[in-house]
């Protein structure tokens, strides 16, 4: 079966093209049960599964392509994986070695658009209202597999950067009406009692209103989206000699007015 997402009279629904260009079997109509999204079709399994196939056996509930918008056949989904570099022709044209292991990058799910929508031309934006856009701010551990990100991968950071687990966030979102100044704040980083990082906010090259209008200009920022803003310094792989991380290691990260993160490593 050919699964489409698609848009009727203004309602996100699913459906099977009957024939690649052909019409569309609209499944919500056939079994109002049947979720709308094909990210959860996929979570319900087989059950789901069989539910459309004897609707489209039916043959009824055909809407003509003509009446509907196809959209992406997927979307919201958690991520967009993309292997670079995989074509060895594509290697050669680029006089670039064949990468031993998948590099690997990624996409975010706004880069997701219908299959006939217009691409649009990335437009310039001011920062003169960013702030409007930030609830507020709270505490995150940037954790880093440091021989992924620097000696792997052919230099990508997404794998280093992205293990399941790599991102302790909270321990609470304080609105940012609540912080006088995000830029003048004390945070530190210990592991076990003792202090690896010790600095300021006001360190910061790039303040908040400057990312969010700089962000806003390369793709859509979303409720909910969070930006880590970087990380002073005292980081262990820079230290001399190196410093990593072993399980039963206690870090804590902490910015003044804002709380502390405890995590331990198992």
């Amino acid at each position: 079966m050919r699964f489409v997402q698609f848009l009727l009279n203004g309602s996100s629904r699913l459906g099977v093209e009957l024939k690649e260009g052909g019409d569309i079997v609209d499944l919500n109509a056939g079994n109002k049960s049947l979720p709308g999204d094909m990210k959860t079709f996929i979570e319900q399994g087989q059950q789901s599964l069989q539910a459309a196939k004897s609707i489209v056996e039916s043959g009824q509930h055909v809407v003509k392509r003509e009446n509907i918008e196809l959209l992406a056949p997927i979307t919201d989904c958690d991520k967009v994986i993309c292997i670079g570099m995989n074509y060895k022709d594509h290697c050669e044209e680029q006089k670039c070695p064949v990468p031993v292991e998948p590099i690997i990058f990624s996409k975010f799910s706004s880069t997701l658009i219908g299959p006939h929508s217009d691409i649009e031309y990335p437009s310039e934006t001011t920062k003169s209202d960013a702030m409007q856009h930030v609830f507020g701010y709270t505490v995150a551990h940037d954790v880093s597999a440091r021989d992924w990100q620097m000696k792997k991968n052919g230099g990508q950071w997404i794998i280093g950067k992205s293990m399941d687990g790599f991102c302790p966030l909270g321990p609470a979102i304080v609105m940012k009406e609540d912080i006088e100044d995000p830029h003048n704040l004390r945070l530190y980083c210990r592991v076990n009692g003792v202090t690896k990082q010790d600095s300021s906010t006001c360190q910061i090259v790039h303040k908040t209103e400057d990312l969010i209008a700089f962000i806003s200009r390369l793709f859509t920022l979303r409720s909910g989206d969070v930006v880590l803003t970087g990380t002073p310094p005292g980081v262990g792989v820079f230290r001399k000699p190196p410093e990593f991380l072993k399980k039963g290691d206690v870090v804590e990260c902490e910015i003044e007015n804002i709380g502390k993160l405890v995590n331990k490593i198992v």
